[in-house]
């Protein structure tokens, strides 16, 4: 069982900049694949970005490459999305999320993309102002 908590959401004005954190219990954090993904209003949820289990893979949303960086300190138990030059478009509330890696890193990650997920975070609020 993984449970995970984001946190760093807030308000910010366009092209500005956010980290938010998500910080995983348990002992096995450095066996999942990690995730985020967000749900702006009115949409669906979306991937935006994910990384390997071992941080040594990173993949995004076309939407966000370039602007945002995801990384993880499995020491930390815990996994970052650094976005910078925010817009107003990425107002949204970003969820966590963990998948266990039990193929290989691209099949786990396209999983996940998918929405192949084993646990969620609750979410956090980012708004981004124009």
């Amino acid at each position: 069982q993984v449970q995970l908590v984001e946190s760093g959401g807030g308000l910010v004005q366009a092209g500005g900049s956010l980290r938010l954190s998500c910080a995983a219990s348990g002992r096995t954090f450095s066996r999942y694949a990690m995730g985020w993904f967000r749900r702006a209003p009115g949409k669906e949820r979306e991937f935006v970005a994910a990384i390997s289990w071992g941080g040594g893979s990173t993949y995004y949303a076309d939407s966000v490459k370039g602007r945002f960086t995801i990384s993880r300190d499995n020491a930390k138990n815990t996994v970052y999305l650094q976005m910078n030059s925010l817009k107003s478009e990425d107002t949204a509330v970003y969820y966590c999320a963990a998948a266990l890696s039990t193929t290989t890193t691209q099949s786990t990650i396209a999983a996940m993309q998918r929405g192949g997920i084993d646990y969620w975070g609750q979410g956090t609020q980012v708004t981004v102002s124009s």
